[in-house]
Formats: structure tokens, C-alpha cells, sequence
């Protein structure tokens, strides 16, 4: 936390210093943007929470039966109109695990296409509804959304509202920005049209080892003590599944509690000040190219 602005009180006697203290109380209050852990005392106590999400489900069918069997309420992200999508998402649901829609966007590589069901800046309104519809249909039991790729569309405010506004109409979506680019503005759009909404803070694989698999899921545990909470995403590598196989319950014994993504965003709507929109991408992992796999 910083120090407050120093401002200068001049008190004669006791009570005018407690008078004093409390008008100046609240202007150094709104001046400081604070980690969420020193905004209520109960906050302050709680158990820091993960989240964890699985990304690029539905294209191999054992993989994603490994991540449903992961211990604890592992997030899986699958992708539409992949070959086991709706079996996944079935055996994911009946598992008691988050299905998320893991929405293909386009990508700033322009060579790249983010996978069937994608959502381009050639997709005009209408287009972007039907293809959400569609995509939907192929993963059942979703209770969220998260972008795949992504790294230009997410940029593009005209059409992260369109989708917002899509999600704001259901009523019963969530949405995660995989955080691709720092240029992005989905998380932002989703809060301003009333989607609830939660951001990636750690990649936990983008070296496939795992000695940097581990690496990362302690950056995830360092953001998770200094805010409260963190989200982190994995894919189905056998690096990451080997890891989060055993760490899971290492964490908790450490005290984290592993948590829904629903739960954290739960948390953050409780606790989201305005001037905390800024707070809460400090320390986060900032995002390239490399990151869209």
C-alpha cells in the first residue's frame, strides 16, 4: 500500500484532533486505490482464493477427460464445434465443473484462424448473435464465456459490446478475458453493459515444463495473498495436468481455497470500488502473441 498524502492538522486539544481525523478520514480514503484485502475486515481475513481454468478443450477426447478428473473445481473451456465438445461438456457438467463457451476470436496474426465459430471483424451484428447462438448450442451446460485468441478483436469496442450486449441479454453468462493483448477492452465493456465479468491475471504454461509450470502457479499464489484472489489459465498439456495434479491439494494445505471462477467473480463484484479498475491489473502478467495458442 502507498503512504497516504500527508496533509497538515493543526489541533490544540484532544478532541479537536479526533474531530479533525475524522473529516480528513474520507478524502484520504478516496485518494488511494487499496488491494481488496483492506477494504473490509472480512475480506481482509478470508482465505485468498484460485481460480483455474482449462483452456482449448473439445479437439482430444483423453485429454479433457483428465482435466474433468482433476480433484477440485477445475474450469473447463471448450471450444465449439470441436469433435468432443458436447460429450466433454456433458461429462464436465456431471463432474460438477464450470463449462465455459471458449469463444474463438480473431487473432492479430492475420494468417491464423481462431478455430470454428470464430467472430472476425468482418462479422457484422447479426452475424456475431447467430454464431454466438450456434456456438452455445454445441457446448451445453455453459455458464461462461472467454475469448480464444482474440488479440485484435478484443481491441475493438464495437464489437466487444456487441457480444456484451449479447450476454447482458441472456442474463446468465459470465465472461473472462483471456487477457491476449494488453489493448484489450472486453473485461472493461462486460462491466459497463452489466455482464459479470472476471480477467486472466497468470498464464501458468507457456513453457511447457514443469519447473516453469510451477514457477507461474507461484506468481498465481503471490497475486492471490496480495489481492485476494487470482485467475489462472492452463491448457492440456501433460506438464500442466502432471502439476496441478499434486499442487492443488498442496495449495490448499497452505491455505488457499480453490475456488469456482463464479465465486471470484462473486468477490469482485462485492468488493469492485471505480478506482480500483486500475488497481486490479497491477502485477498482472502482461500478455503477447505467444499467449494465443
Amino acid at each position: 500500500m502507498t503512504d497516504r498524502p500527508h496533509q497538515a492538522m493543526v489541533c490544540t486539544t484532544l478532541p479537536g484532533f479526533f474531530v479533525a481525523l475524522a473529516l480528513w478520514l474520507p478524502v484520504a480514503v478516496a485518494l488511494e486505490p487499496v488491494p481488496e484485502q483492506d477494504i473490509d475486515n472480512s475480506i481482509a481475513t478470508a482465505k485468498p482464493m484460485i481460480a483455474i481454468i482449462i483452456d482449448d478443450l473439445g479437439n482430444q477426447r483423453l485429454p479433457g477427460l483428465r482435466v474433468i478428473d482433476l480433484d477440485g473445481p477445475i474450469a473447463c473451456a471448450i471450444m465449439p464445434h470441436t469433435t468432443h465438445a458436447t460429450y466433454l461438456a456433458n461429462r464436465a457438467y456431471a463432474a460438477g465443473k464450470e463449462v465455459i463457451l471458449h469463444l474463438p476470436m480473431q487473432p492479430a496474426e492475420m494468417n491464423r484462424i481462431a478455430g470454428p465459430g470464430e467472430i472476425s471483424l468482418d462479422t457484422d451484428r447479426t452475424e456475431l448473435a447467430y454464431i454466438l447462438e450456434q456456438d452455445l448450442r454445441s457446448v451445453p451446460h455453459t455458464v461462461g464465456v472467454s475469448n480464444h485468441m482474440g488479440s485484435l478483436i478484443t481491441r475493438h469496442p464495437g464489437h466487444m459490446r456487441w457480444l456484451m450486449l449479447e450476454l447482458a441479454h441472456r442474463g446468465d453468462l459470465f465472461f473472462i478475458d483471456s487477457f491476449t493483448t494488453p489493448d484489450s477492452v472486453a473485461y472493461e465493456i462486460a462491466l459497463e453493459t452489466g455482464v459479470p465479468a472476471g480477467r486472466r491475471h497468470v498464464f501458468l504454461d507457456n513453457v511447457q515444463t514443469a519447473a516453469a509450470v510451477e514457477k507461474q502457479f507461484e506468481r498465481l499464489k503471490r497475486r492471490a495473498n496480495s489481492y485476494g484472489y487470482a485467475i489462472g489459465i492452463g491448457h492440456p498439456y501433460p506438464a500442466t495436468l502432471d502439476y496441478l495434479q499434486l499442487a492443488l491439494s498442496v495449495a490448499e494445505k497452505q491455505g488457499f481455497q480453490i475456488v469456482p471462477v463464479a465465486q471470484i467473480i462473486t468477490r469482485m463484484e462485492a468488493t469492485l470500488l471505480e478506482s480500483q479498475l486500475q488497481t486490479d491489473l497491477v502485477g498482472d502478467e502482461q500478455p503477447s502473441l505467444a499467449y494465443e495458442h
